[in-house]
């Protein structure tokens, strides 16, 4: 298992990304993490090809009233990553964060995810519901291998797959976005990836998404969506209107989980997969609303 770590000049004077790095070791992994403001934990999870970068316009706002945290997965960011993309493995990017989360034991915690983050972050969070107090779920879902997947995903599958350690970042993000995204900041998503071999984590991700039903973390996947069923916390679903990978997601989610029925049915227009990177301050809004309506006080 070779191990490297991108070089930290590479992430010198990134564009509205003024955040000192924090590190934690996991698994004898090193993790990179924002770490921002004070009170309730705002716990912002990433997913496929990006960072903690994707939610730069969303960790002030936040931060302000609240501590957010944001760490890169391995593989990612600032994260260690391996060079072998047979090292990469559903089970050991939950491990790991399972890890790091209880390394900064990390309580009453705000779940923000997308991509990745969902498949990740809510069977964490069915797991080990006491450390958890609010979903915030943004294009995502739990894929069981039950049901076929969209054919926009399955495109991305196949073309992930021809590219290889040649993944095209930059392009991948530009493509997930509604917004022209200036150069700096497509070269910002690709500056943990100097070389190919920094890509392993980013080049398999696609791959070990749960498409049959014995493919590793299905298993997990369906429990969640079972667990969910009877998670009363609240729940706040957000979709954008751009998105074909997870188009009908946000519907299923409500209709599952008990703690989403109060909560008001928002889709982010004009946004596309990367949806925090298109309307990040918005995004940001909404949670911030969401946090204060659902504050313990006033849940009694």
């Amino acid at each position: 298992m070779e191990v490297i770590r991108t070089p930290d000049d590479r992430f010198d004077n990134l564009p509205d990304f003024p955040f000192a790095p924090n590190y934690v070791e996991v698994n004898g992994l090193r993790l990179h993490y924002v770490d921002e403001g004070e009170g309730e934990v705002i716990l912002c999870l990433h997913g496929e090809p990006t960072w903690s970068y994707l939610y730069r316009k969303m960790i002030p706002p936040l931060a302000a009233q609240h501590r957010v945290i944001a760490p890169d997965l391995v593989g990612f960011g600032r994260s260690d990553k391996f060079t072998d993309p047979a090292d990469y493995s559903f089970q050991m990017h939950r491990d790991v964060l399972v890890g790091f989360i209880e390394a900064l034991d990390l309580q009453e915690i705000t779940v923000v995810v997308q991509d990745w983050g969902g498949l990740l972050g809510l069977t964490i969070a069915t797991q080990l519901p006491a450390r958890f107090a609010r979903l915030v779920i943004m294009n995502t879902g739990l894929p069981t291998g039950m049901f076929p997947m969209p054919e926009a995903f399955m495109q991305w599958r196949a073309a992930s797959e021809r590219f290889g350690t040649k993944l095209p970042v930059g392009r991948v993000i530009q493509n997930g976005t509604v917004t022209q995204l200036p150069k700096e900041v497509v070269k910002a998503y690709e500056a943990p990836f100097p070389d190919e071999r920094f890509k392993a984590g980013a080049a398999v991700f696609p791959l070990l998404v749960p498409i049959k039903l014995d493919d590793p973390g299905a298993a997990e996947m369906s429990r969640a969506q079972r667990q969910l069923t009877r998670w009363t916390k609240p729940a706040l679903i957000m979709f954008s209107d751009g998105d074909p990978i997870t188009r009908g997601g946000d519907a299923l989610f409500r209709r599952a989980i008990p703690g989403a029925k109060d909560q008001p049915e928002i889709t982010i227009e004009g946004a596309g997969h990367f949806l925090q990177e298109d309307k990040g301050k918005e995004i940001a809004g909404h949670i911030l609303e969401f946090m204060a309506r659902t504050a313990r006080n006033k849940l009694g």
